[in-house]
């Protein structure tokens, strides 16, 4: 359970600086990144709808979130997260679900009707997190390699 601590800071990242400081925090969950890469990726994600929520403490980012907001037939409008992530040796701290009431609660005055995130087999303390939430697994992602 996440407790208030008046030295953490949630906000949207979006200037330069603010987005290459989360770099270490992305590249932990998405080890393929490239530094050099990162901020034209997330330039071009950006004018895709692409939002990165960063958690500060004690003056550095510990935890992001990257979402979008999606239209869909089946379910309506959603924020979907595309990443979450908390800096190794970080867990258990309360990042990821003060993250995450952010987004469910920035979800809720958009008048989305859902927060939906895939998450891969192995990502169990992930998994208790989400379930304790109150997300439930109601899908199989397929994915087709080009």
């Amino acid at each position: 359970m996440s407790t208030v601590n008046p030295n953490r800071e949630l906000f949207l990242a979006e200037t330069e600086g603010d987005i290459q400081a989360c770099f270490p925090v992305f590249h932990a969950l998405r080890p393929h990144l490239v530094p050099a890469d990162f901020l034209p990726q997330i330039r071009r994600q950006q004018s895709q709808g692409y939002q990165i929520l960063a958690l500060r403490d004690e003056g550095a980012i510990k935890s992001v979130a990257g979402f979008r907001y999606a239209e869909f037939l089946y379910c309506g409008p959603i924020i979907y997260i595309d990443d979450l992530a908390t800096l190794p040796g970080q867990m258990c701290k309360g990042y990821a679900s003060a993250v995450l009431d952010w987004v469910i609660a920035h979800a809720r005055t958009r008048q989305c009707r859902a927060v939906h995130l895939d998450s891969g087999y192995s990502r169990h303390t992930a998994h208790k997190l989400y379930l304790r939430k109150g997300f439930v697994l109601n899908a199989h992602h397929f994915a087709l390699e080009l």
